[in-house]
């Protein structure tokens, strides 16, 4: 596929070409709504909108094209798919917001807007190649979320969930910030490239230290990695749906391409720091990883709303990611990568079979759940499986993924055995107790019986979007190569942005 019909229109803007479609996009959905009145008008102008962005995108992507803007923004094989990561999301999510009964009526084309905004964010995170477009970007993004976990229609638990994640955004940013601001004082630039060369010739200060600490802990908000954790459950149960499906499988990538671009290009691409902070960094990384899967999965289990533990299981999955983290190794990107996509399906389609089930009235707990094999039998198979392959059983996308990811801190370059077994030891070990509390739901569907064996029907927008996930998830489980392939080039391209 040829990149020049895209460079040909956009010229010097073609590596922001995706996000520019975006763009005029977030500025037309208010003022349609206004002039229309009609949800379904305004979510086909929104999904158009995204699918047009998605084209361009496939078109930069599979043809090859490397380019920047400004040498803020520099558009690869990474970033090219990681923008396509997102688009998938604000595709699923887009399709079935005009039919959730729990999104906001009165202010509809702004919630498109926002979520569009969000999305916008997302993409600016992903081409960033300087910090301060890395936080612009991630702003942008935790800004629109703010609002949009408020915009849901008679509940007063999504002003107290927005009110908290408010607060604990801008603690987050305030950290984010001042780490930024003290990495500036070490090497007086913010081009992560630049950085890294910078960072060759300079010896440990106290001044880097914190500038990492707080960057981390900035940052680890954003994955609600553990202790950055608590709002997270809070938030994904007072917020509607789609919302919280979005939370859960857009933002938290966005955290995690934050790590891998400046922690990664830091200390693997530019083999930078000499080699006085980057074992203690993977070791850091490490703990993180070990604590936030651990705790999201001890939690989890005694979790009775299926919204809080699914935001459990979202916490303990951003510690398999980390793993990463620890390794630093160009193969362990490629199993982060691949685990981001297949967790986009997993928990997302989840997500979208509770807001789907609340548009027909059965409630959140998990007891509300009893019967459902009986009562959506479709519905109740595809939680089956997205469930099953959270935990990783075989052959679903979930095993593949973690397969690949835990293999990367088991054997390390040349085959040897890794320093990190024990880390991927105890990653297996929780995906085993994981599958103790996606049992309970499995059980609730298929063996308790319901008060009611009446069958129920959800909207369609709902039922496609699930059969999308639950495709993705059965294909990339027996097909990985679909996603495998990118990804190594993806993870390539970031290592060799130095």
């Amino acid at each position: 596929m040829d990149a020049s019909v895209i460079t040909n229109i956009f010229g010097d803007f073609s590596a922001m070409a995706p996000m520019i479609v975006m763009i005029l996009g977030v500025l037309l959905m208010p003022a349609l709504y206004f002039t229309t009145k009609n949800r379904v008008v305004v979510t086909a102008a929104m999904l158009a909108f995204t699918a047009v962005s998605a084209i361009v995108n496939l078109i930069l992507l599979l043809g090859g094209y490397n380019g920047d803007y400004l040498g803020l923004f520099e558009y690869d094989a990474f970033s090219g798919l990681m923008i396509l990561l997102f688009q998938i999301v604000a595709l699923l999510i887009g399709l079935v917001t005009a039919s959730s009964t729990e999104v906001t009526r009165l202010h509809y084309g702004a919630f498109m807007s926002l979520l569009m905004a969000a999305t916008v964010g997302m993409m600016f995170v992903a081409t960033a190649t300087d910090l301060v477009v890395i936080f612009v970007g991630v702003e942008l993004a935790s800004i629109s979320s703010y609002i949009l976990v408020s915009m849901k229609r008679n509940d007063p638990r999504a002003a107290e969930a927005a009110v908290k994640y408010v607060i604990i955004g801008g603690m987050s940013t305030a950290l984010t910030v001042y780490g930024i601001s003290m990495l500036y004082g070490v090497v007086g630039v913010t081009n992560l490239a630049a950085i890294a060369d910078a960072m060759q010739t300079q010896g440990f200060t106290w001044a880097f230290a914190i500038a990492m600490i707080t960057m981390i802990a900035g940052y680890g908000f954003k994955i609600a990695s553990v202790p950055f954790h608590m709002w997270a459950p809070d938030v994904y149960e007072g917020a509607s749906t789609p919302v919280s499906a979005f939370l859960a499988v857009g933002s938290k990538k966005m955290g995690l391409i934050v790590f891998f671009k400046i922690f990664l290009v830091m200390f693997v691409a530019g083999t930078t720091v000499s080699t006085f902070a980057t074992a203690e960094m993977q070791y850091l990384f490490a703990i993180i990883a070990a604590i936030t899967m651990t705790v999201g999965n001890i939690v989890a289990i005694a979790q009775t709303n299926i919204k809080r533990m699914l935001a459990y299981s979202s916490i303990a999955q951003a510690g398999y990611i980390l793993i990463v983290m620890a390794v630093m190794s160009e193969y362990a990107l490629v199993g982060g990568i691949f685990h981001m996509f297949t967790h986009v399906f997993m928990k997302g389609g989840a997500f979208l079979i509770v807001g789907a089930l609340i548009c027909v009235g059965i409630g959140e707990r998990i007891s509300d759940y009893r019967g459902l094999a009986k009562r959506a039998p479709f519905l109740a198979f595809a939680m089956l499986l997205f469930l099953f392959s959270l935990a990783g059983i075989p052959p679903l996308a979930g095993f593949t993924s973690k397969f690949v990811l835990f293999s990367a801190a088991i054997y390390g370059d040349g085959g040897a055995t890794s320093q990190w077994v024990w880390l991927a030891f105890l990653a297996i070990l929780n995906s085993a107790i994981s599958l103790y509390y996606y049992a309970r739901v499995v059980k609730a569907m298929y063996i308790e019986k319901g008060e009611s064996a009446e069958r129920i029907a959800v909207p369609l927008p709902f039922l496609i979007a699930i059969a999308i996930c639950v495709v993705a998830v059965i294909v990339l489980g027996v097909y990985p190569q679909a996603i495998l392939g990118p990804a190594a080039d993806a993870a390539a391209a970031l290592f060799s942005l130095v």
